[in-house]
Formats: C-alpha cells, sequence, structure tokens
C-alpha cells in the first residue's frame, strides 16, 4: 500500500501554537507527500489567518465548526481527509525537522494500523513546562503505565502523537465522546477489532503542555477519573498498577503519620524514591531546577490521578447509574 499521510490537528484558541507547528512541518526532511487537516473547535480566537500563511508552503485544508471537543473534531478532520493513513497531533506540539520520515520509515518496515509516538522537552521550554514533562514520560512516576519498548503489541498511544489507519478508523468508528481517556478508549476498541499498536519511539514530538500547576492537578485529576471507566468498559485491559498512585498517596500520608508517632522507616523509604527520582530527573534534563521541580511535579501527579482514581472507583462501584450520569464533566454531549 503506497503511504498518503494526513496530519489532523484539532484547535481550540490556539493560533499561535497552530503557527509554531505549521513552521515545524514546513521544515521536514522527506519530500515524500502529506496533507495538513486543521479543525478550529469552535475557537473564539481563530487560527484562520495563520493558516492562510502556509498555504503556498504545505498542502493545508482548514475547517471550522461548533464546540464539541478533541475527539469529535479528530474524527471532524479524518471524515474530512484524504490520506489513508491519519497522524493525529495537538496543537500545542512541535515536530524534529526528521519526524514525517520516521514514521514513514517505520510504517514501510513493520506496517502496523495504530501507532504512538513519545514526547520530549525542548530546550526552548520553561523549568515547569520539562518537570511536568519529565513526571508525565517517566518510568518512576505514571509514564510507564501505558507499556513500552517492549511492549510491541500493547503500547497505549496518546492523541497529542498518534497514528491510525483509515482502515482501522472506518472499522472502529473514531473517538468516542470520553474526555480525557479518548485515546486509549479508541487504542483497546483497535485491538478489540483485531489490530495491534506499536510504539515509533524515534518519532517524537516536542509537547508543551502549555499547564500551570493548578491546571495540571485538574488534568491529572481526571486522568484518575477516567481509568476506572475505562476498566469498566474494557474490563481485560484493566492493570493492578492502575492503583499504584492511589497507593501511593495513601502510603505518603500514612508514613508521615507514623513518622509523628516515632516509627521513621516508611518515610525513609519514601526518601529514597525520591532521591531516586531526582538523580534520573536529573540526568534526563541536566538542570537541577528540573530535578527538583520534579519531585513537586510528581507529587501533584500522585496525589490528584490517585484521588481522582479512587472517587471514580467508588462511584462506579457503589452506583447503578451509568459514568455519564456519574461524571458528566468527563463527557462531551452529543451533537
Amino acid at each position: 500500500m503506497e503511504l498518503k499521510l494526513s496530519i489532523i490537528v484539532p484547535v481550540y484558541n490556539r493560533p499561535e501554537e497552530i503557527r509554531e507547528l505549521l513552521e515545524s512541518l514546513c521544515l521536514q526532511t522527506t519530500q515524500k507527500d502529506f496533507e495538513i487537516v486543521i479543525v478550529e473547535d469552535g475557537s473564539n480566537e481563530s487560527s484562520e489567518d495563520v493558516v492562510q500563511r502556509f498555504q503556498n508552503r504545505l498542502q493545508i485544508s482548514y475547517y471550522f465548526k461548533p464546540n464539541s471537543g478533541p475527539g469529535d473534531s479528530r474524527n471532524f478532520g479524518m471524515s474530512k481527509a484524504k490520506g489513508n493513513y491519519f497522524i493525529i497531533l495537538d496543537s500545542d506540539c512541535i515536530l524534529p525537522k526528521q519526524y514525517l520520515a520516521e514514521v514513514h520509515k517505520e510504517l514501510e518496515t513493520d506496517f502496523v494500523h495504530c501507532f504512538g509516538g513519545p514526547d520530549a522537552a525542548d530546550e526552548s521550554f520553561t523549568i515547569v513546562q520539562k518537570a511536568i514533562n519529565y513526571v508525565m514520560t517517566s518510568f518512576f512516576t505514571t509514564g510507564g503505565i501505558r507499556g513500552g519498548k517492549k511492549s510491541v503489541g500493547k503500547f497505549q498511544p496518546r492523541s497529542f502523537n498518534m497514528g491510525i489507519s483509515k482502515e482501522a478508523y472506518e472499522k472502529v468508528g473514531g473517538f468516542g465522546r470520553i474526555h480525557p481517556g479518548e485515546d486509549p478508549d479508541l487504542t483497546f476498541r483497535i485491538w478489540k477489532a483485531g489490530y495491534t499498536s506499536r510504539l515509533f519511539p524515534n518519532a517524537f514530538v516536542f509537547h508543551k503542555r502549555r499547564i500551570d500547576w493548578n491546571k495540571f492537578y485538574i488534568q491529572v485529576n481526571k486522568f484518575g477519573m477516567v481509568r476506572p471507566i475505562l476498566n469498566k468498559w474494557h474490563p481485560g485491559t484493566a492493570k493492578i498498577t492502575y492503583w499504584f498512585p492511589t497507593i501511593f498517596i495513601l502510603g505518603l500520608s500514612l508514613s508521615l503519620v507514623l513518622l509523628l508517632m516515632g516509627f521513621a522507616i516508611p518515610i525513609i523509604l519514601y526518601s529514597a524514591y525520591f532521591f531516586v527520582l531526582f538523580i534520573d530527573a536529573l540526568a534526563s534534563a541536566k538542570n537541577l531546577k528540573v530535578a527538583f521541580l520534579a519531585i513537586f511535579a510528581a507529587i501533584i501527579q500522585f496525589t490528584g490521578y490517585g484521588i481522582g482514581f479512587l472517587k471514580s472507583t467508588m462511584l462506579l462501584n457503589f452506583s447503578s447509574k451509568e459514568p455519564e450520569e456519574l461524571l458528566p464533566k468527563l463527557f462531551f454531549k452529543k451533537r
């Protein structure tokens, strides 16, 4: 099959991000043809003028639609795309110049109907962005939960950097209305349809994650609330490791109480973990401030995710209501 890539990018009030992403697409090393489909999801700050500036440099189309969430916007973009393989990107991503070449290399060497790529922190990112990026991708935090290089057929792509064939998209029907969590939900349905997913380790993006500490907590809290819903919908995908952040934060709280009672061993063990995290973050980022902030970011991540996971698990197990009734903020309404 001759590959024709369509890059699908939903955007909501982020015209400057679209400019940066399109600039990085202009610098790609591959000479192979690709198209870009920008879907404006009911924004007040339009990206149309920005897109117009690139019409002579890229094969690009722009659509505006009422706000219905990123999953529905991606589906809209894929329905308009002319290619036979879709690459889903977030608007806050910047692509290294070899990105599309790496995607072609992987697909032409060992074709797969769904792939995911990692994210990295660019040198231009702020200290906070680098710390958050570390904990979102690290093996020592929740970054290892979705699978790694050894989980060839079980890697769970994320929609900031995800590929899906037109065949698989048409078979499973695209993204659902849950958000966040629409990407693992889609991946699980792709697996059930008989397809596999794979990590493309060299097809990474620079993911800005333009969020402050409060927004980061809200984001990971929603991630935690979504996971028990996905476990209920796709019981075969549930893992004991999903309980780790909840157990971690409850254990940390208990260790602090025990310290006040004179028992120091539990808090020493937690201190050892944070020391390992600090050393790994320092080796990764080569920046002391990032390494120290990574500890703070990890605590926020575990607390937000763990509380959200526990709350959602309790609601789902002690109520006869459907997830959409119990946690309506995690779902976009039908249109």
